[in-house]
Protein backbone atom coordinates (compact mmCIF):
# COMPACT_ATOMS: atom_id res chain seq x y z
CA UNK A 1 0.00 0.00 0.00
CA UNK A 2 1.14 3.43 -0.84
CA UNK A 3 1.03 5.83 1.85
CA UNK A 4 -1.84 7.53 2.67
CA UNK A 5 -1.88 11.66 0.47
CA UNK A 6 -1.75 14.14 3.43
CA UNK A 7 -4.25 16.16 1.83
CA UNK A 8 -6.93 13.66 2.33
CA UNK A 9 -6.60 12.15 5.77
CA UNK A 10 -9.11 13.71 8.47
CA UNK A 11 -8.26 16.95 9.58
CA UNK A 12 -8.63 15.29 13.02
CA UNK A 13 -6.19 12.80 12.52
CA UNK A 14 -3.10 14.45 14.25
CA UNK A 15 -4.22 17.34 16.60
CA UNK A 16 -2.61 19.46 19.26
CA UNK A 17 -5.33 18.35 22.55
CA UNK A 18 -5.76 20.01 26.00
CA UNK A 19 -6.61 19.17 29.66
CA UNK A 20 -9.82 20.39 28.70
CA UNK A 21 -10.31 18.31 25.59
CA UNK A 22 -9.22 14.86 26.90
CA UNK A 23 -12.10 13.31 27.31
CA UNK A 24 -13.64 14.22 23.49
CA UNK A 25 -10.10 13.65 21.72
CA UNK A 26 -8.76 10.91 23.93
CA UNK A 27 -11.39 9.30 25.72
CA UNK A 28 -14.32 9.49 23.67
CA UNK A 29 -12.25 8.99 20.39
CA UNK A 30 -11.02 5.79 21.56
CA UNK A 31 -13.42 4.26 21.75
CA UNK A 32 -13.87 3.59 18.10
CA UNK A 33 -10.02 3.79 17.21
CA UNK A 34 -6.99 3.64 18.89
CA UNK A 35 -5.20 7.17 20.12
CA UNK A 36 -1.69 8.00 20.65
CA UNK A 37 -1.38 10.78 23.32
CA UNK A 38 2.24 11.94 23.23
CA UNK A 39 3.23 14.25 26.31
CA UNK A 40 5.68 16.67 25.19
CA UNK A 41 7.09 20.46 26.02
CA UNK A 42 8.90 22.82 24.01
CA UNK A 43 11.78 22.80 26.00
CA UNK A 44 12.54 18.99 25.41
CA UNK A 45 15.06 18.22 22.95
CA UNK A 46 14.30 14.35 22.37
CA UNK A 47 10.97 15.79 22.34
CA UNK A 48 11.51 17.41 19.34
CA UNK A 49 12.94 14.46 17.70
CA UNK A 50 10.06 12.22 18.45
CA UNK A 51 6.83 14.11 17.53
CA UNK A 52 7.62 14.47 14.50
CA UNK A 53 8.67 10.99 13.71
CA UNK A 54 5.20 9.94 15.57
CA UNK A 55 3.26 12.17 13.47
CA UNK A 56 5.41 10.32 10.09
CA UNK A 57 4.04 6.73 11.66
CA UNK A 58 0.50 7.83 11.89
CA UNK A 59 0.21 9.53 8.48
CA UNK A 60 1.67 6.12 7.17
CA UNK A 61 -0.93 4.13 8.94
CA UNK A 62 -3.52 5.67 7.04
CA UNK A 63 -5.83 6.57 9.41
CA UNK A 64 -5.63 3.65 11.50
CA UNK A 65 -4.59 5.40 13.95
CA UNK A 66 -4.91 9.03 15.57
CA UNK A 67 -2.12 11.41 17.63
CA UNK A 68 -3.22 14.12 20.33
CA UNK A 69 -0.26 16.30 21.37
CA UNK A 70 -0.46 17.41 24.90
CA UNK A 71 2.35 20.15 25.74
CA UNK A 72 2.44 19.07 29.46
CA UNK A 73 3.45 22.86 30.73
CA UNK A 74 0.08 24.40 30.01
CA UNK A 75 -1.89 21.01 30.14
CA UNK A 76 -0.38 18.94 33.49
CA UNK A 77 -3.84 17.58 34.87
CA UNK A 78 -3.77 14.28 32.74
CA UNK A 79 0.11 14.15 32.19
CA UNK A 80 -0.72 13.96 36.29
CA UNK A 81 -2.48 11.98 36.47
CA UNK A 82 -1.14 9.46 34.52
CA UNK A 83 1.98 9.81 36.61
CA UNK A 84 3.74 11.02 33.38
CA UNK A 85 7.41 11.14 35.37
CA UNK A 86 9.63 12.31 31.86
CA UNK A 87 8.95 13.28 28.70
CA UNK A 88 8.17 12.63 25.97
CA UNK A 89 5.98 10.01 27.29
CA UNK A 90 3.63 8.52 24.71
CA UNK A 91 0.64 6.28 26.17
CA UNK A 92 -2.24 4.59 23.79
CA UNK A 93 -5.83 4.71 24.81
CA UNK A 94 -8.30 1.53 23.52
CA UNK A 95 -11.91 2.06 24.17
CA UNK A 96 -11.48 4.56 26.90
CA UNK A 97 -8.10 3.10 28.34
CA UNK A 98 -4.56 3.42 28.56
CA UNK A 99 -3.11 -0.13 26.84
CA UNK A 100 0.41 0.47 26.51
CA UNK A 101 2.80 3.42 26.29
CA UNK A 102 6.63 4.25 26.44
CA UNK A 103 9.27 6.85 27.21
CA UNK A 104 12.11 8.92 25.15
CA UNK A 105 12.79 8.85 21.86
CA UNK A 106 12.56 5.45 19.91
CA UNK A 107 13.77 4.53 16.43
CA UNK A 108 11.42 4.22 13.28
CA UNK A 109 10.67 0.32 13.30
CA UNK A 110 9.69 0.45 16.88
CA UNK A 111 7.30 3.37 16.09
CA UNK A 112 5.81 0.92 13.43
CA UNK A 113 5.79 -2.08 15.69
CA UNK A 114 4.40 -0.29 18.40
CA UNK A 115 1.31 1.06 16.32
CA UNK A 116 0.83 -2.52 14.15
CA UNK A 117 0.68 -4.12 17.51
CA UNK A 118 -2.14 -1.24 18.86
CA UNK A 119 -4.21 -1.64 15.11
CA UNK A 120 -3.66 -5.95 15.50
CA UNK A 121 -1.59 -5.71 12.53
CA UNK A 122 -4.84 -5.38 9.91
CA UNK A 123 -3.94 -5.67 6.34
CA UNK A 124 -5.33 -2.46 4.80
CA UNK A 125 -5.98 -4.50 1.67
CA UNK A 126 -8.88 -6.49 3.81
CA UNK A 127 -9.28 -3.07 5.59
CA UNK A 128 -10.34 -1.40 2.52
CA UNK A 129 -12.78 -4.38 1.32
CA UNK A 130 -14.26 -4.28 4.25
CA UNK A 131 -14.84 -0.64 3.74
CA UNK A 132 -15.89 -1.28 0.69
CA UNK A 133 -18.65 -3.89 1.63
CA UNK A 134 -20.34 -1.68 4.46
CA UNK A 135 -20.39 1.14 1.76
CA UNK A 136 -21.99 -1.18 -0.83
CA UNK A 137 -24.76 -2.20 1.62
CA UNK A 138 -25.35 0.96 3.06
CA UNK A 139 -25.77 2.15 -0.66
CA UNK A 140 -28.64 -1.13 -1.21
CA UNK A 141 -30.16 0.13 2.41
CA UNK A 142 -30.59 4.18 1.05
CA UNK A 143 -28.11 4.83 3.77
CA UNK A 144 -26.30 7.69 2.40
CA UNK A 145 -24.58 8.74 5.59
CA UNK A 146 -23.16 4.89 6.12
CA UNK A 147 -22.23 5.13 2.46
CA UNK A 148 -20.32 8.20 2.32
CA UNK A 149 -19.09 7.29 5.42
CA UNK A 150 -17.19 3.83 4.28
CA UNK A 151 -16.31 5.70 0.93
CA UNK A 152 -14.10 8.54 1.95
CA UNK A 153 -12.87 6.10 4.77
CA UNK A 154 -11.35 4.07 1.83
CA UNK A 155 -10.22 7.36 0.15
CA UNK A 156 -7.92 8.00 2.99
CA UNK A 157 -6.24 4.64 2.52
CA UNK A 158 -6.28 4.94 -0.93
CA UNK A 159 -7.06 8.03 -2.63
CA UNK A 160 -6.95 6.69 -6.32
CA UNK A 161 -9.40 3.86 -5.27
CA UNK A 162 -11.56 3.77 -8.30
CA UNK A 163 -14.43 1.95 -6.76
CA UNK A 164 -14.70 4.34 -3.54
CA UNK A 165 -14.59 7.17 -6.12
CA UNK A 166 -17.30 5.79 -8.11
CA UNK A 167 -19.40 5.11 -4.62
CA UNK A 168 -19.25 8.59 -3.35
CA UNK A 169 -20.19 9.82 -6.85
CA UNK A 170 -23.32 7.68 -6.51
CA UNK A 171 -23.86 8.80 -2.97
CA UNK A 172 -24.50 12.18 -4.40
CA UNK A 173 -26.53 10.72 -7.39
CA UNK A 174 -28.80 9.18 -4.98
CA UNK A 175 -28.84 12.28 -3.04
CA UNK A 176 -29.76 14.35 -6.10
CA UNK A 177 -26.71 16.01 -5.70
CA UNK A 178 -25.43 15.66 -9.91
CA UNK A 179 -23.18 18.56 -10.16
CA UNK A 180 -21.15 17.14 -6.89
CA UNK A 181 -21.36 13.74 -8.87
CA UNK A 182 -20.04 15.42 -11.74
CA UNK A 183 -16.95 16.79 -9.72
CA UNK A 184 -16.60 13.74 -8.18
CA UNK A 185 -16.46 11.16 -10.90
CA UNK A 186 -14.35 13.31 -12.59
CA UNK A 187 -11.18 12.49 -10.18
CA UNK A 188 -11.33 8.81 -11.75
CA UNK A 189 -8.87 8.73 -15.14
CA UNK A 190 -10.73 9.11 -17.96
CA UNK A 191 -9.61 5.78 -19.58
CA UNK A 192 -10.95 4.08 -16.57
CA UNK A 193 -11.79 0.62 -17.01
CA UNK A 194 -13.43 -0.09 -13.72
CA UNK A 195 -17.13 -0.64 -14.22
CA UNK A 196 -18.60 1.26 -11.50
CA UNK A 197 -16.83 4.51 -12.98
CA UNK A 198 -18.10 3.52 -16.29
CA UNK A 199 -21.33 2.81 -14.90
CA UNK A 200 -22.22 6.74 -13.00
CA UNK A 201 -20.83 8.15 -15.89
CA UNK A 202 -23.38 6.55 -18.38
CA UNK A 203 -25.74 7.68 -15.70
CA UNK A 204 -24.61 11.52 -15.76
CA UNK A 205 -24.89 10.80 -19.59
CA UNK A 206 -28.01 9.78 -19.38
CA UNK A 207 -29.45 12.50 -17.14
CA UNK A 208 -27.97 15.04 -19.35
CA UNK A 209 -29.69 13.75 -22.58
CA UNK A 210 -32.71 13.91 -20.87
CA UNK A 211 -35.15 15.88 -23.38
CA UNK A 212 -37.53 18.75 -22.31
CA UNK A 213 -41.05 18.05 -21.49
CA UNK A 214 -42.56 16.03 -18.67
CA UNK A 215 -42.47 12.17 -18.54
CA UNK A 216 -47.23 12.26 -18.46
CA UNK A 217 -46.56 14.54 -22.06
CA UNK A 218 -44.11 11.91 -23.92
CA UNK A 219 -46.59 9.37 -22.62
CA UNK A 220 -49.68 11.32 -24.21
CA UNK A 221 -48.03 11.47 -27.19
CA UNK A 222 -46.89 7.54 -27.28
CA UNK A 223 -50.34 6.54 -26.08
CA UNK A 224 -51.72 8.62 -29.23
CA UNK A 225 -49.77 6.96 -31.59
CA UNK A 226 -47.76 3.92 -30.73
CA UNK A 227 -45.80 4.37 -33.70
CA UNK A 228 -44.18 7.71 -32.59
CA UNK A 229 -40.62 6.25 -32.08
CA UNK A 230 -39.31 9.76 -31.24
CA UNK A 231 -41.71 10.07 -28.67
CA UNK A 232 -40.77 6.55 -27.39
CA UNK A 233 -37.62 7.06 -27.78
CA UNK A 234 -37.75 10.43 -26.06
CA UNK A 235 -39.49 9.18 -23.42
CA UNK A 236 -37.33 6.40 -22.86
CA UNK A 237 -34.40 9.44 -21.97
CA UNK A 238 -36.70 11.04 -19.69
CA UNK A 239 -37.11 7.67 -17.83
CA UNK A 240 -33.74 6.88 -17.53
CA UNK A 241 -32.93 10.61 -16.27
CA UNK A 242 -34.89 9.70 -13.56
CA UNK A 243 -33.55 6.98 -12.90
CA UNK A 244 -36.54 4.16 -14.08
CA UNK A 245 -33.92 2.59 -16.15
CA UNK A 246 -36.73 -0.23 -16.45
CA UNK A 247 -38.60 1.50 -18.26
CA UNK A 248 -36.52 2.78 -20.32
CA UNK A 249 -35.62 -0.77 -20.95
CA UNK A 250 -39.05 -1.56 -22.14
CA UNK A 251 -39.36 1.93 -24.30
CA UNK A 252 -36.67 0.99 -26.41
CA UNK A 253 -37.00 -2.49 -26.88
CA UNK A 254 -40.51 -1.39 -27.95
CA UNK A 255 -38.45 0.52 -30.91
CA UNK A 256 -36.30 -2.37 -31.73
CA UNK A 257 -39.21 -5.02 -32.11
CA UNK A 258 -41.23 -2.15 -34.18
CA UNK A 259 -38.55 -1.18 -36.35
CA UNK A 260 -34.38 -2.06 -35.67
CA UNK A 261 -33.42 0.21 -38.16
CA UNK A 262 -35.59 3.82 -36.64
CA UNK A 263 -32.88 6.31 -36.84
CA UNK A 264 -29.72 4.24 -37.53
CA UNK A 265 -30.26 1.77 -34.36
CA UNK A 266 -30.40 4.77 -32.09
CA UNK A 267 -32.71 2.93 -29.76
CA UNK A 268 -30.48 -0.19 -29.89
CA UNK A 269 -27.12 2.00 -29.31
CA UNK A 270 -29.26 3.69 -26.56
CA UNK A 271 -29.85 -0.02 -24.74
CA UNK A 272 -26.00 -0.12 -24.44
CA UNK A 273 -25.70 2.97 -22.52
CA UNK A 274 -28.72 1.77 -20.22
CA UNK A 275 -27.20 -1.07 -19.89
CA UNK A 276 -24.07 0.28 -18.97
CA UNK A 277 -25.54 2.09 -16.45
CA UNK A 278 -27.46 -0.22 -14.77
CA UNK A 279 -24.06 -2.13 -14.21
CA UNK A 280 -23.33 -5.34 -16.11
CA UNK A 281 -24.80 -7.62 -13.23
CA UNK A 282 -27.93 -5.65 -12.49
CA UNK A 283 -31.13 -7.76 -13.07
CA UNK A 284 -31.88 -5.15 -15.45
CA UNK A 285 -29.22 -5.23 -17.94
CA UNK A 286 -29.50 -9.11 -17.54
CA UNK A 287 -33.12 -9.14 -18.86
CA UNK A 288 -32.81 -6.26 -21.09
CA UNK A 289 -30.18 -7.84 -22.61
CA UNK A 290 -32.13 -11.25 -22.84
CA UNK A 291 -34.84 -9.67 -24.18
CA UNK A 292 -32.60 -8.05 -27.11
CA UNK A 293 -30.72 -11.00 -28.06
CA UNK A 294 -34.25 -12.65 -28.35
CA UNK A 295 -35.28 -9.98 -30.61
CA UNK A 296 -32.32 -9.56 -33.02
CA UNK A 297 -31.77 -13.85 -33.81
CA UNK A 298 -35.51 -14.10 -33.33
Amino acid sequence: MSLADPTTLPHDLIKDGSDAGFMTDVIEASKSQPVLVDFWATWCGPCRTLTPMIEKAVRAAGGAVKLVKIDVDKNPAYAGQLRVQSIPTVYAFVNGQPVDGFQGAVPDSQLKAFIDKLTGGTSANADIEQLMSLGEESLVLNDLGGAAQAFAQVLTLEPSHERAIAGMARVYLADGDIDQARQTIAMAPQDSRDTTVQSVRAQLALMSAAPPGADDELQARVAADPADHQARYDLSLAQAASGDLKGAVDSLLTIVTADREWNEQAARKQLLVVFEAAGATSDVARDGRRRLSSILFA
